[in-house]
């Protein structure tokens, strides 16, 4: 049984595709009308070197005419401009990424310099989408052009998000500039989740049954692998 969302999916599905195809097989599937793009998380980056399962998957993906964005580590402003980059441009290279997810993403105005360099550098790379992952409303200035194209401003539990409070200067900007990705569904929710995502004023989310370290290696509701796919257990998120 699929479950109705409010907003097209951004999927963060971190899960190898040799773990869990049918996971991979039910997002190509879905289509761009439904998957607003897939977050590619090799090893919390590209990894060392190209891993033939994501390139299949990778192509799949790009096939069915879903964009993919390259996951990449900020560690909240922490990790030298030269390093983030070098990983965007190997999810480019290897996997044939069209954006950049840009994770732990500091959220306070003395990063912003550096965040919007960082947008800069992605968008002379060729990336189409640019994406803070802050988890957290962050400063109003992020919302600007410049910082980046979509910010996920939640990332976190169902009881969490329900008593989530959005800050004014949200409402200055379009529901598309914002994600909302939300763990630990339960499954008689799941309508309520994509409900509650688009009241948000979040054009973009994902609520997914997973917990635990890595809840990204579970589908989202709205998505379907079938009675038999397995449950998997990938890579650690960031």
């Amino acid at each position: 049984m699929t479950h109705p969302v409010a907003a097209r999916l951004l999927v963060p599905l971190y899960v190898h595709p040799e773990v869990d195809p049918a996971a991979w097989q039910a997002v190509a599937a879905a289509g761009p009308q439904l998957v607003r793009a897939v977050v590619l998380n090799v090893a919390n980056g590209p990894g060392p070197a190209p891993d033939p399962a994501f390139e299949r998957a990778a192509a799949d993906l790009t096939a069915a005419g879903i964009p993919l964005l390259g996951y990449v580590d900020t560690d909240y402003g922490r990790r030298p401009h030269a390093a983030v980059v070098a990983d965007l441009l190997n999810h480019r290279q290897w996997y044939g990424t069209t954006g950049v997810y840009f994770d732990q993403a500091a959220a306070h105005t003395a990063a912003l310099a550096h965040y919007r360099r960082l947008t800069t550098a992605a968008r002379a790379a060729g990336c189409e989408t640019v994406v803070l992952g802050h988890g957290l409303h962050p400063e109003p200035a992020f919302a600007e052009p410049e910082s980046g194209d979509l910010l996920v401003t939640f990332e976190g539990s169902w009881r969490e998000y329900q008593a989530l409070a959005l800050p004014l200067w949200t409402g200055h900007h379009p529901a598309e500039r914002f994600c909302h990705l939300v763990y630990e569904v339960p499954t008689a929710r799941a309508g309520s989740a994509g409900a509650l995502i688009g009241s948000h004023r979040a054009a973009f989310g994902c609520a997914v049954p997973g917990s635990g370290a890595n809840p990204w290696a579970t589908l989202p509701y709205g998505l379907h692998a079938g009675p038999d796919a397995p449950s998997a257990t990938a890579r650690r998120h960031g």
